[in-house]
Parts: C-alpha cells; sequence; structure tokens
C-alpha cells in the first residue's frame, strides 16, 4: 500500500515552534527522543514520510555526534534549508544546556555538603544501573555476527587491559571495517546488496566545500579568541582544544566516549575526581536533550576550579559556553555539508561496514565504562597494576562502600525486574541515599 501524499510544507513559524516543544519534553536519551520525534513529525504532522525519516535516521548514525539532535537538525533542513536546520538543531539542545548550566552552578557550590554528596551517593548507583542497561540494550542490537563479537572484546582488552587511546580504538575499527566489508561484507552487514556507486545527481562540490569552510570557521572562531586573549596554557583553551577533539569521536553517543572523557578530565588534566563523572552523567539523564550534554559539566568545574583571572563564576560560566559550542557546532557541520549527498549513501555497503564494526567496537567501549564506573562508585580505594605493557585498575576489596553497593543494588532491582524508567529510577535512588546519609 502506498503512503498518503505528505502535506504542505508548514511554514518557519510551526517549525519553531513544533521543535521549541520537542526541546522542552526530550527526555529519555536518543531512544526516547527519537520515538519522540518519529511520532510527532511522521505519524502525527507528517511533515517526512516513514522512509526517508528511517533513513535520515540511519545516515545520523553514521556521524560522529548526538544522532537524535542532529536527525532534528536534518529535518529541519529538508523543511526550510539552513535556516530550519540551525533552529530545528538549537532548539533541540537549547533548553536541557540551561537546565544543565544551572545544575552544575548547584553542583560546583554545593558538592562539599554532606547532604549533597549523600543524594549523589544514590545518583551514581543509579547511574551504575543505566550504563549496564544501555550496555545490554546497544549489544543485543549490534553484536549480530560473530565478527561483531569479536570487536567488541578487543576493543574492551585494549581499552580496560593496555589502556589504549579511545581515538585510536575508533578510528582503527573504521579502517578494519573497511577492509573487511570489501572481502566479507556479511560478517558486519548481514542482507547487505553490492555496493551501488551513483543514485541521483552528484551535489555540487563547490558548495558542499563552502560549507565545510564556513562551518570550520564558526566552529574555531571562540578558540582563535581564547587562545589571542589567554594564551595556550589557559584551561579555557584546553577545554576548547579537548572537546573538539572529542566531537570527532564520539561515535555511539555520550556512554561511549564517557571513559575516555573521564580518563582525560580525571588522569590527565586533574579537572575532576572520579565520582564526579558519574554526578555528571547523572545530572545530564535528568535534563532534556542529549546525553553529550555531560560535557558542559565538565567544562564548568574544570573552568571554575581554575578561573584565574575571572572569578570562580564567570570562568565556569566561559568554560560551560566553550564546550557546548565546541561540541555541537561540529553537528551542524556534519548535517549541512553531507545532507545533500544523503541519498548517495543508501546503498554504500564499504561505509556501512566501516561503520558497523566502529559500532561494535563501541560496545566494548560501553563495557570498559561499566567496569569504571563500578571500580570508583563501589569501591573506595582503586589500584593501578602495571604488568610489562598491561596496565589496569583493581579494586581494594577492603575499601567497598556497603552503601554504595545497597543502593545500585537497588537500581538494578527497579531498572531489569521492575522495569522503571530512567527518572524514576534516579529519584528513588537519589532519595535513598539522602535517607542513608541521614542514617
Amino acid at each position: 500500500m502506498k503512503e498518503a501524499p505528505l502535506p504542505p510544507r508548514p511554514t518557519f513559524s510551526d517549525l519553531v515552534r513544533c521543535f521549541g516543544r520537542i526541546g522542552l519534553i526530550n527526555f529519555g536519551g536518543p531512544a526516547g527522543q527519537i520515538a519522540l520525534m518519529h511520532k510527532d513529525l511522521v505519524e502525527d504532522r507528517r511533515w517526512i514520510g516513514e522512509e526517508d525519516y528511517l533513513h535520515a535516521l540511519n545516515f545520523c548514525n553514521l556521524l560522529p555526534g548526538p544522532e537524535a539532535q542532529q536527525l532534528a537538525t536534518y529535518i529541519g533542513w529538508r523543511l526550510h534549508g539552513v535556516k530550519g536546520g540551525l533552529a530545528a538543531g538549537l532548539l533541540f539542545v537549547a533548553p536541557g544546556a540551561l537546565v544543565m548550566l544551572m545544575l552544575s552552578i548547584l553542583y560546583a557550590y554545593a558538592a562539599r555538603l554532606d547532604w549533597f554528596a549523600a543524594l549523589f551517593l544514590g545518583i551514581k548507583a543509579a547511574v551504575l544501573a543505566i550504563v549496564v542497561q544501555a550496555l545490554i540494550r546497544i549489544a543485543g542490537r549490534t553484536l549480530n555476527t560473530v565478527f561483531k563479537q569479536a570487536l567488541a572484546v578487543a576493543a574492551f582488552v585494549g581499552l580496560f587491559l593496555f589502556n589504549l587511546p579511545f581515538p585510536l580504538i575508533v578510528l582503527g575499527a573504521g579502517v578494519v571495517g573497511l577492509a573487511v566489508s570489501a572481502r566479507r561484507p556479511l560478517w558486519l552487514v548481514p542482507g547487505q546488496q553490492a555496493e551501488v556507486p551513483d543514485l541521483g545527481a552528484r551535489p555540487p562540490w563547490q558548495a558542499t566545500l563552502r560549507t565545510i569552510a564556513g562551518w570550520l570557521l564558526v566552529w574555531g572562531a571562540p578558540l582563535l579568541v581564547v587562545g589571542l586573549t589567554l594564551g595556550p596554557d589557559h584551561v579555557l583553551w584546553k577545554i576548547g582544544i579537548f572537546f573538539s577533539q572529542l566531537a570527532v569521536v564520539t561515535f555511539g553517543g555520550a556512554y561511549a566516549v564517557l571513559a575516555y572523557m573521564a580518563q582525560e578530565a580525571v588522569q590527565s588534566f586533574g579537572w575532576l575526581r572520579p565520582g564526579e563523572m558519574a554526578d555528571g552523567l547523572g545530572l545530564a539523564e535528568t535534563t532534556p536533550g542529549p546525553l553529550i550534554m555531560v560535557t558542559q559539566f565538565v567544562g564548568f568545574l574544570a573552568a571554575f576550579r581554575a578561573p584565574e583571572p575571572f572569578t570562580p563564576l564567570m570562568a565556569g560560566l566561559a568554560g560551560a559556553a566553550l564546550t557546548t559550542w565546541v561540541t555541537f557546532a561540529p553537528c551542524f557541520l556534519w548535517i549541512f555539508a553531507c545532507a545533500p549527498w544523503i541519498d548517495r549513501l543508501r546503498h554504500a555497503v564499504r561505509l556501512k561496514g566501516g561503520l558497523a564494526a566502529v559500532t561494535a567496537t563501541v560496545v566494548g567501549v560501553i563495557a570498559n565504562l561499566s567496569l569504571w564506573f563500578a571500580l570508583h562508585v563501589l569501591f573506595a580505594r582503586v589500584e593501578t597494576i602495571e604488568t610489562g605493557i598491561a596496565r589496569f585498575s583493581v579494586p581494594v576489596w577492603g575499601s567497598v562502600d556497603i552503601r554504595a553497593a545497597g543502593l545500585a543494588m537497588l537500581a538494578f532491582a527497579m531498572l531489569f525486574v521492575a522495569r522503571w524508567g530512567v527518572l524514576r529510577t534516579l529519584g528513588l535512588c537519589a532519595g535513598a541515599g539522602l535517607l542513608v546519609g541521614m542514617l
């Protein structure tokens, strides 16, 4: 049965109102956000067809960055060009960014209070269960061949035992995937047909290159200002460079990059303490918008704690703004540069194979993150063991935190047995943490 023709294209003001509403209620991580937009834009308003929506979603899954926000940007672009893409993409993240900023300020000023520490003990326990749930869901959806399972195990071993850099894991998986898909495509993309090299008219290269150049300038402009005024040794410069690099390798969403971000922010830069990364993810889970907004929390605390020559609050605001800018400006670059080429990628088996390999390794990355969280949430002390080329963390068993273990068991029961939602689980665990702290 053929789809009924779509209604006339909505006005720009209709688009703004629609995505303004979506930006306020898009809780639940990428799965919930994608479902929400499907219900609103495909089923109810019928602004985009089912097939086009799913193809756009597959396309956004190939890109680094938050796929739901990029899908919103692409749909805005389809409906009203660049201004539509900007409106949809910005409205998708702005409400969550403002809420996350307020929560980061509260966290920075209240983190030394006993009641606040007790509250976040419960939140960290819930986050541990949430990350494990994400691991199970993504593994079940992704690891549908033996080769993908081997890639996931290899990624976990490389990160946990050998401390390999996250970008090396991602880029290496992409290269392996491209090579394997040329000879054994079914190892990575079961059921795919041969590659179709040309679909429709080729978009003009000149326009694509102009788009890339313009958005590279937008992306780099704040960094240029920071570099010229504060210099390369200032924390704001380090924040901008680090999160710009992160924006290029954020395949698999926030969970995938958290382990790398934690490794660098905690061990290399000393911006945060280990448990604070779990706190930040807990805050991000309670706000609308992409979970990658946790980067704003890290940027705020990093600048807040090394504020010179500003006040701590002013430095923190600058750090949060810069982090948000360099996290999301690349998303608009990817969409506006690649969107005109989207139909030509529908049957690109080698490209899909390369990205399928990256997605498989993301499962191993999230497994490493789950173990990292478990070590730092459940134990007060964690030691690093070095044996030859291997370097990994082990807990000091006598330092187990009974309170955190009990709260984690409660969180697992709520998510996996009672099947509660994320927000409800976070709220109950936070309250339980407060109660445990009082006792």
